[in-house]
């Protein structure tokens, strides 16, 4: 997708220059069109980034697969892909959170905590754009979930 179709996409309520220099601020109000073509903006850039990424090791993993006759070579670039492999792994779940955050930035419910219903601070989601929990309601999250595994 070109640069400037993505921009028409992610942003139509902003010209070229604003789309660049924008950075959300909590003196606006939350998730106003401007916040949401931000935030829609930066997950495409994220999900393309990855699928990019994703093709680059899947060119290198098939150059890659030939034999090597030495064993410790052969283990060494097995081990390599087995790591890539996982990554990319990773990367793909990480593409399906991606996908179901622009999907809450479709219906409008992108930036408010899943639990309580409460914005989740603009700080948290420029850091973690796929973030479904409110900082507090994370910890809480994190705290019932350290209690259950010492048990």
């Amino acid at each position: 997708m070109s640069m400037d179709l993505e921009r028409e996409i992610a942003a139509p309520e902003l010209d070229a220059q604003e789309f660049d220099n924008y950075r959300p601020s909590e003196d606006e109000e939350f998730m106003n069109p401007k916040q949401l073509a931000y935030f829609r903006r930066k997950l495409l850039a994220w999900k393309n980034d990855i699928l990019r990424e994703s093709k680059e090791t899947l060119d290198a993993l098939q150059e890659e697969s030939q034999n090597h006759p030495d064993i410790a070579d052969r283990a060494s670039s097995e081990s390599d892909r087995a790591l890539e492999l996982r990554t990319r792994d990773r990367q793909r779940k990480l593409i399906s959170k991606i996908d179901a955050a622009l999907k809450r930035v479709d219906d409008g419910s992108y930036g408010y905590c899943e639990e309580t219903g409460e914005p989740i601070g603009l700080a948290r989601l420029d850091a973690r754009p796929i973030a479904t929990l409110s900082l507090e309601a994370q910890e809480k999250h994190e705290r019932r979930e350290k209690v259950y595994r010492d048990d």
